[in-house]
């Protein structure tokens, strides 16, 4: 059985290496967590980047007192469309500065879509437009990216085409993509990361008729749930400190620390989104309990796949059902997370789930949730190998081939209609790395570790690799021509330099 005290000793700060790397890619379909697996810090210090804050503040790490799991988890809202009419959906959304109560007793500075630190959902239709009018009020650029989205390069929210303050863009989305939870957060260069950090991200979510009829936890069982984390000082105010996630021990559920969520005893849909700029969580239930994961980034998975433990690295999702009816009316289980950095105490935790009474249940999980098309041959190789420098150097650094990013180069001509296999490899031995393209789905192949997981086989636009480990994945550019980013998803590493440009010609 997993409990606290074990989650505290398997994720002790040991150094993250490509053994265990291997672990946690094997981890989908296995009957129990590997045992003695020690996961610790990625890379943390000083960076050169003039736009963002290297010193830690005094003040920080000091958060206000707070009893974990006493705070109720917000339920996220569906944003509703000014206007539906022409085909399309139209949404009215304001970027500001506003308050939040993080800490019960604290009204803090944070930045909100939809002007709050808890936005809504977009829930947009495949196949159908939907248009998002991004109104920037705050002092600083912003450029808005649907994470997961194919979408024109002009609509892509990239680095090269801020919202500057009092501006206003209309960002419209075809959704010509399956189903799957998707998510917005700022993309503009060398301030994302804080951007990102103090809450400029929210959810969107794709649905489809085919999924509709799958018979899946709908309604009040299917509730996104947005990872992320921070560090505090004492009066509640979020600290931002470059590539620091040791310090950022404070884990926020829907923008609330270490909350409870009260649950009937009936089967719930858990859209997982990591949104938080560097942290990986590995996920698990505080008995042991195996969860089922029915999706990932940008698609169903075709089939369930069962285990107790999941990984999420920042920018990935994990579509998730837990079936509470196996509980006791008052039972509490935890979500627990098994990797640092942090005090285990603290990171470790994540929220609690209290069982409730029995309620109607006539959700199903099919044993066949959808059919992908065959992982395409390739007709182009490429290599690609990210690396940063190692915890405690300085000056930071991140690179793609050796270079770091530049906003006016493009570092790869691809041939529209092509299919290319890439092979990407992280030269750090002891920091982790992932790896997001924008416009291109992933198909994962394999690991230079092993076999792609049973839960990575789904469409993918973000994938982990560990220390020394390299990935095969597959993608075919037949959407649109322009110039789109491809990069490293733990912001600050990407902020670093760790990002490149491709086009489609």
């Amino acid at each position: 059985m997993i409990n606290r005290r074990s989650a505290i000793r398997l994720a002790g700060a040991g150094t993250l290496s490509a053994v265990a790397g291997q672990q946690l890619v094997a981890r989908a379909g296995t009957a129990e967590l590997p045992q003695g697996l020690a996961l610790g810090r990625g890379g943390h210090g000083a960076h050169t980047g003039a736009a963002m804050s290297t010193v830690r503040p005094d003040d920080a790490g000091t958060r206000p007192d707070l009893e974990k799991f006493t705070l109720p988890l917000p339920l996220l809202r569906t944003a509703k469309p000014v206007t539906t009419r022409g085909g399309q959906d139209v949404y009215l959304s304001s970027i500001r500065e506003v308050t939040a109560e993080i800490f019960p007793g604290h009204r803090v500075p944070v930045y909100g879509y939809f002007g709050s630190w808890v936005p809504p959902v977009i829930r947009a239709r495949s196949g159908r437009r939907t248009v998002v009018i991004q109104r920037n009020e705050t002092k600083v650029p912003v450029s808005v990216h649907l994470h997961g989205g194919v979408n024109r390069d002009v609509f892509d929210g990239q680095m090269s085409r801020p919202v500057t303050p009092g501006g206003v863009f209309s960002y419209v989305y075809e959704n010509d993509q399956p189903a799957a939870a998707l998510w917005l957060h700022d993309h503009t260069h060398h301030t994302d990361a804080e951007n990102v950090y103090r809450g400029m991200s929210s959810p969107y979510v794709v649905t489809s008729p085919e999924e509709d009829a799958l018979g899946l936890p709908s309604g009040e069982f299917e509730v996104p749930l947005v990872l992320r984390d921070g560090d505090f000082g004492s009066d509640g105010r979020l600290v931002f400190t470059m590539d620091d996630t040791e310090h950022r021990s404070t884990v926020l559920v829907n923008g609330t620390p270490w909350p409870r969520m009260d649950v009937k005893r009936r089967k719930y849909r858990f859209r997982v989104i990591n949104s938080s700029a560097m942290r990986f969580f590995v996920l698990g239930l505080s008995d042991g309990t195996p969860m089922t994961q029915i999706g990932s980034d940008a698609s169903l998975l075709e089939a369930p796949v069962t285990a107790p433990v999941v990984v999420v690295s920042p920018g990935e999702r994990a579509d998730l059902v837990i079936d509470f009816s196996q509980w006791a009316p008052g039972t509490e289980v935890d979500v627990v997370n098994y990797i640092g950095p942090g005090p285990m105490e603290d990171v470790g935790q994540v929220m609690r789930f209290r069982v409730g009474a029995d309620a109607p249940d006539d959700s199903v999980v099919p044993e066949r949730l959808t059919t992908l098309p065959p992982v395409p041959a390739a007709t182009v190789k490429r290599a690609f190998t990210l690396e940063s420098s190692e915890p405690g150097v300085t000056p930071m650094f991140g690179s793609i081939n050796g270079r770091s990013f530049d906003m006016g180069r493009v570092d790869t001509t691809v041939r529209f209609g092509t299919t290319e296999e890439w092979t990407v490899t992280n030269a750090n031995p002891t920091v982790p790395h992932n790896f997001h393209c924008h416009l291109a789905h992933m198909r994962v192949v394999d690991r230079s570790t092993g076999p792609a997981a049973p839960n990575e086989l789904g469409l993918k636009d973000t994938v982990q690799i560990f220390p020394g480990e390299s990935i095969r994945v597959r993608l075919t550019f037949d959407r649109y021509r322009g110039v789109y980013p491809y990069h490293c998803h733990m912001l600050d590493h990407g902020a670093m330099g760790m990002m490149a440009q491709l086009k489609v010609v």
